[in-house]
């Protein structure tokens, strides 16, 4: 009871604090980016600056040339979570609180060279089980680049980024910087961009860091585990289309058909539309490479279509998704078609899943509601089945979690969500949201108490 008091004070005490700040007017119109160094405060060079401004613009040259933004973010979260893995855990009640914490600096040297740097601190407190990866890194360094544009002409650009820095792809399927765990993801390496009116393409060459706990502790991989490109053309109102290739190779890879090193190459595309009217989401992705000594042979095809009322009361939208992605056919037998989602977008299936985007079929209906103009609603209901009966199931990041092959048993279990979300300010934000997820036949027979997991989480975040 200590525990859950100090926790509980702790985040009011955080939050008061935020909603102090969150009352800073709103002193441009320019919304706050996933990726911080995507916003460009250039435009409030020829403006008359006054405190907060001051800060997203300050001339270091008298000519202005050379100038800083600075920028951050404070999160807090409170987290309870009830049968944690549906009772395997044997846990009941796990409540903690997770911060969040971010300080960037970027600095133009004319229009073609920058550097941008970011430190973070994300921080847990009172989980029984410990500090997942996603949950703690004390002190460590987001991001640091440097941007050089090698070409600007009209409506063309190619610009090369070398250091560390964050990824985010089309929906986040496959490579995102993962915004809703509380430490984000990172990549050091080399990226470059050409941008030619509404076509965007980018090459990469990373390698990805084990995160640890501690301050400056993160393990570097000291070799390129991830590399690609990605494509976009973006039509407004109008179709979008995404091609990608994505290759990873990874040295201790665990599925349910063993641990082996693992080399993967990825080749997929996505058609979509958002906005008002008929909306949809479309991808497909097909993997192939090694595992150990045998072969790759995966794929996942997705498909999220819905109509949002744009022009009625409450802006309601109504959607239906529906996923298959592989998993192993025959256990034992050295070859893989489980597919592997590499950097995936924690909450792809519900703000908290349960379950990973691994051999997997599911069905999710959702509906969206504008009950104010800052306070959105969403409802969904997630129905999962194993892909395959020769392959477990796994965990939202596409660890291994529960193995399966030894079942006769399809369906995992049910989930049903409910959340809110408030814009009190372009600053302050809060979300709030309830998952109770209904254990299936498989979850019953593989576990010998099986329960009903229930979480439910409050986050305030405020951003400068």
């Amino acid at each position: 009871m200590h525990r859950q008091q100090f926790i509980v004070h702790h985040f009011r005490q955080i939050a008061l604090a935020l909603l102090l700040f969150g009352v800073l007017p709103n002193l441009f119109a320019q919304s706050y980016k996933l990726m911080r160094f995507e916003e460009d405060y250039s435009i409030l060079a020829d403006s008359t600056r006054h405190g907060y401004a001051r800060i997203k613009f300050s001339p270091l040259t008298a000519d202005g040339k050379i100038w800083l933004s600075i920028g951050g973010e404070a999160r807090a979260e409170y987290v309870d979570f009830n049968n944690e893995d549906w009772g395997r855990l044997q846990l009941g009640h796990n409540n903690f609180l997770l911060q969040r914490y971010s300080l960037h600096a970027d600095i133009h040297f004319g229009k073609r060279l920058r550097l941008f740097t970011q430190v973070r601190s994300a921080l847990q407190h009172g989980r029984k089980n410990g500090s997942r990866q996603i949950d703690e890194d004390q002190l460590n360094i987001q991001n640091l680049f440097i941007d050089g544009t090698i070409l600007q002409q009209d409506n063309r650009s190619l610009l090369l980024r070398i250091g560390r820095q964050e990824l985010d792809y089309g929906s986040g399927r496959l490579i995102s910087v993962g915004e809703g765990p509380n430490a984000r993801r990172y990549f050091t390496g080399a990226k470059i961009a050409y941008n030619v009116g509404k076509v965007n393409l980018e090459a990469f060459a990373m390698m990805a860091d084990t995160i640890r706990p501690g301050i400056f502790d993160n393990s570097p991989s000291k070799q390129i585990n991830l590399w690609g490109a990605y494509g976009k053309i973006t039509v407004p109102k109008q179709a979008n289309f995404d091609l990608y290739y994505i290759g990873i190779y990874r040295d201790r890879s665990i599925f349910e058909e063993g641990t082996s090193a693992e080399t993967r190459h990825t080749i997929g595309g996505r058609i979509w539309k958002y906005g008002g009217g008929f909306i949809y989401n479309l991808e497909g992705a097909y993997q192939f490479g090694s595992f150990g000594k045998g072969k790759i042979s995966a794929w996942t095809a997705s498909l999220d279509i819905g109509y949002l009322f744009e022009e009625s009361d409450l802006r309601p939208s109504i959607n239906l998704r529906n996923d298959y992605i592989s998993g192993d056919k025959k256990a034992g037998d050295g070859n893989l078609q489980t597919f592997n989602p590499i950097y995936p977008k924690g909450g792809y299936f519900g703000f908290s899943p349960q379950i990973g985007p691994v051999n997997l079929i599911d069905i999710h209906p959702y509906v969206t509601l504008d009950l104010l103009s800052n306070l959105k609603f969403q409802a969904d209901l997630v129905y999962n089945w194993r892909h395959s009966l020769q392959d477990g199931v796994y965990r939202p990041s596409g660890s291994f979690n529960l193995a399966g092959a030894a079942s006769r048993k399809r369906y995992i279990g049910t989930a049903y969500l409910a959340n809110f979300t408030y814009a009190a300010s372009k600053q302050l934000s809060l979300v709030t949201g309830i998952q109770y997820f209904k254990t299936g036949a498989f979850i019953e027979e593989i576990l010998n108490t099986p329960k009903n997991g229930v979480f439910f989480n409050g986050r305030v975040a405020f951003k400068f």
